[in-house]
């Protein structure tokens, strides 16, 4: 550019000089250890869920509130207790189904309430004694021819408020067990009836009768005397004198089924939605669980297999067990 200057001449003006070049920026500060956020553990991978069980077979055609599965070892049968409505209901609507055990229905009404001259309001357990089925009906225990289920009369337990389950023993003796519940306004309610009967030569005694027995429901004969599940989660066998021995408690209760498997037991619980296994006076573990509204079930020694009547899912399921 040209500068003006006061005596009137002009120069080509220098070029200014160049800015001093800026300082170099001052090294970064480290950053103190402590300051240093941690890196959080990775967190161990949960343990994947087993897979509900696989049953071999399930039925539910024709299946209508299943209470019990008994395993007819001289048939080679599976005979099923339909309720077919309310558990206290005197309806003579009930009805047992037979099924094989490849999971065919072989006859859907074996025996039926009002056909064939047969009385049947809301079966639960039964078991064969001598060619005879007793199957226990709210106060009185039915019989019937267990291959052609002509009926074969009755016998009638009084006071009882609802028989549950029967056992039948190697001596031919049949054990009965009275629940002593009731239907209240919304749930079962307790009567004190609570009871566990034998009938030996076609009479009625009673081992035991208190509300110490907790609700009993599963029995099971064994040479030592009748074995009960009850719905306080406990297990206990009865003596001659009907006093509790080798008391048991389960991690859960509502138990319902109780059967044996070689020298263990087997026994279903309602309120842990599983099967238990283990022996009298031992722990118990669950070998199949997710199973709602498990009942009385039964066991097919032939096979190895557990009988699952799922009561509130009106179907019959069959697992393996070992």
């Amino acid at each position: 550019m040209l500068v003006v200057l006061g005596c009137g001449g002009s120069q080509e003006a220098a070029p200014p000089p160049a800015p001093p070049p800026e300082p170099p920026p001052a090294p970064a500060e480290p950053t103190p250890a402590a300051a240093v956020a941690p890196a959080e553990p990775a967190k161990p991978a949960e343990p994947a869920k087993p897979m509900p069980p696989k049953p071999i077979f399930r039925i539910t055609e024709g299946v209508a509130t299943p209470e019990s599965v008994l395993y007819d070892e001289a048939g080679d049968r599976y005979l099923v207790s339909n309720i077919n409505g309310k558990p206290t209901d005197a309806d003579n609507n009930g009805y047992i189904m037979e099924i094989s055990p490849d999971g065919k229905v072989t006859n859907p009404k074996f025996i039926a309430g009002g056909a064939n001259k047969a009385k049947l309001d809301a079966p639960k357990g039964s078991g064969i004694a001598e060619g005879i089925l007793y199957v226990a009906d709210i106060k009185v225990v039915r019989k019937f021819d267990a291959k052609t289920g002509a009926p074969k009369g009755e016998v009638a337990v009084p006071g009882a408020t609802l028989l549950n389950d029967i056992a039948v023993g190697a001596d031919n003796r049949v054990y009965v067990t009275d629940w002593g519940m009731k239907m209240g306004k919304e749930d079962f309610e307790p009567t004190g009836t609570d009871a566990v009967y034998v009938i030996e030569k076609g009479k009625l005694k009673t081992i035991a009768k208190s509300k110490e027995l907790g609700n009993p429901n599963g029995v099971l004969a064994t040479d030592k005397g009748p074995v009960v599940a009850n719905s306080a989660g406990e297990l206990f066998r009865l003596d001659e004198k009907g006093v509790r021995m080798d008391l048991t408690k389960l991690p859960q209760g509502g138990l319902d089924g109780i059967v044996a498997m070689g020298d263990s037991l087997l026994v279903s619980s309602w309120k842990a939605s599983a099967v238990y296994k283990g022996k009298l006076g031992g722990s118990f573990e669950p070998v199949l669980s997710d199973l709602s509204g498990p009942a009385d079930i039964g066991f097919d020694g032939k096979r190895k297999r557990v009988l699952v009547p799922r009561f509130m899912d009106n179907a019959v399921e069959a697992y393996e067990i070992k």
